[in-house]
């Protein structure tokens, strides 16, 4: 893909002293996680995985503890040694890099965001967020500019000269975005940035992010065990499972096509009213008769519920330019509605 920020291709990680040994054994036999582990004494950490993530997106991972979400992307600023696989950052070939080159990737290219922020209790809040920019010898007063920038970002102005122990959890974390944002990073990798909070602090930290994220368009890769966070954030979804990416998609696709049983687990309980667009579920005209109540190809399931509640007669699916394209009668979106 030409517009790739960051993209894996058939990347493993095997851990264990007969790392080597056990990869041949997985490639010509086809050894399961348990069989490594048992025949080896090694453990699979990610199993021939590929994606590519575009400019400007985020590309969410998401799958339970023990998935290899966390492993995949520690490999993306090479933080984990690959044991077979290429890895491309920004259009440079990371799994060859030599030392000098990572690190200036990592300062850079790269920023980082992790579930628990790690703040330096002896540094003020400005100190923390600018300490990236201060390894690159960026002179002080340019550093305090940009340090101010990345907490106006984040709604913390003002608190700069103030100490972590005088911040809330959901004010720690957004200093730890301000600290990822303050060196201008082309890429972001968050892993479970939200996932400590509590629920409505971490909501309302995703529309921040969100709104932030359409303003600055970073290349976002996201990783949680939370679909719901996965569907609200991504523009597309990998779901992971033992190692291996299952399925690849929207969070549309993967809701209504989940690839198997296991994927099909995980969204049974997740509503499809704002996913399910009208494209999807629509029949064509094949000269049937169109009707006055139209509806966009993008418009969303609640949308076109709404239409029926007062008249269930077909609606009218039109495209950008108003023109007919489709029909969608009740039991279409009602059978989307159910799943």
């Amino acid at each position: 893909m030409n517009d790739a920020q960051i993209e894996c291709r058939d990347l493993w990680k095997i851990y264990g002293r007969r790392s080597a040994e056990a990869m041949r054994a997985v490639l010509n036999e086809g050894l399961s996680k348990e069989e490594v582990r048992d025949r080896f004494d090694c453990v699979l950490g990610v199993r021939n995985a590929s994606f590519s993530v575009r400019r400007g997106e985020i590309f969410c991972i998401m799958g339970l503890s023990g998935s290899g979400k966390s492993t995949l992307v520690r490999h993306v600023n090479r933080l984990i040694e690959p044991t077979s696989g290429e890895i491309h950052v920004a259009g440079k070939r990371v799994d060859t890099m030599n030392a000098t080159d990572l690190r200036k990737l990592r300062a850079e290219t790269i920023g980082m965001v992790f579930q628990h922020m790690a703040l330096w209790p002896h540094r003020t809040i400005g100190q923390n967020v600018g300490f990236g920019l201060e390894v690159r010898d960026v002179p002080q007063a340019d550093r305090r500019r940009a340090t101010e920038k990345a907490l106006g970002a984040m709604e913390l102005g003002g608190w700069i000269d103030h100490y972590p122990d005088q911040l809330s959890g959901g004010m720690q974390q957004r200093v730890g975005l301000a600290r990822a944002l303050a060196a201008d990073p082309e890429i972001l990798l968050m892993d479970e940035p939200f996932s400590a909070l509590d629920p409505l602090i971490r909501r309302q930290l995703q529309d921040q992010f969100l709104a932030l994220s359409a303003h600055v368009k970073k290349t976002t890769l996201f990783i949680t065990h939370d679909l719901d966070e996965a569907i609200r954030m991504g523009d597309q979804i990998a779901i992971m499972n033992d190692g291996e990416i299952v399925q690849i998609g929207t969070p549309e696709q993967i809701v209504t096509q989940p690839k198997d049983d296991y994927v099909a687990e995980f969204v049974k309980g997740i509503s499809r009213v704002g996913l399910v667009r009208a494209e999807t579920i629509m029949e064509p005209l094949d000269g049937q008769q169109t009707t006055n109540r139209q509806v966009r190809v993008d418009a969303p399931l609640s949308e076109i519920i709404d239409q029926f509640l007062e008249d269930q007669s077909p609606v009218t699916v039109v495209n950008p330019d108003r023109d007919p394209v489709g029909l969608i009668t009740i039991k279409a979106a009602l059978t989307a509605l159910r799943g």
